[in-house]
């Protein structure tokens, strides 16, 4: 093999370096960021999106509040839970133990109408189930009839029935391994 041409070494050291999802992720924000400016730019690259946070979710729709969010994981009523731990916990985030001293709201249908008022009466909608850390989780969407999501784009119908879309996402544990 002869000697190689300094723009075949420069692509096979890129080659070497990065996958092809990393350099089309590039190569995606270099436009952006050409035709758009670099704050939009910034805006996109994978990790400053906001949604990364959810093992099996891979977009950029962020989590409804919660007490520890980006963490807003929840019971099979909507209600906050500890993300790591899996106990009830109260608005503030404590250990949810006195209903008569605490106060415990459901996460779609109470925490985001009452931070964002614009969002009407939201609602889950559905979601899909992945394997993370060996256990299931089921990422859920939290519906409503915004235009916007939390993140402040436009909203996406996900898997929310017309005429809702996507506002925030939370997620459940469920007592089932993979």
């Amino acid at each position: 093999m002869g000697k190689l041409r300094p723009m075949e070494v420069a692509e096979r050291s890129l080659a070497t370096r990065t996958s092809r999802r990393s350099f089309l992720g590039r190569v995606g924000r270099s436009v952006v960021a050409l035709a758009g400016g670099g704050l939009v730019a910034g805006a996109i690259a994978p990790d400053r999106a906001q949604a990364y946070h959810i093992c099996g979710h891979t977009y950029t729709t962020g989590s409804c509040p919660h007490p520890y969010a980006p963490l807003t994981r929840t019971d099979g009523y909507g209600y906050p839970m500890h993300p790591q731990y899996g106990y009830p916990v109260d608005d503030d985030g404590d250990r949810y133990v006195d209903p008569r001293k605490q106060t415990r709201s459901k996460t779609c249908e109470q925490m985001v109408p009452d931070q964002y008022p614009f969002t009407g009466s939201p609602r889950y909608g559905g979601g899909w189930t992945r394997c993370c850390s060996g256990r299931l989780r089921n990422i859920q969407d939290c519906c409503s009839k915004s235009d916007i999501r939390i993140n402040g784009d436009a909203a996406r119908r996900g898997y929310c029935p017309r005429p809702l879309k996507v506002f925030c996402i939370s997620y459940r544990e469920l007592n089932r391994g993979c």
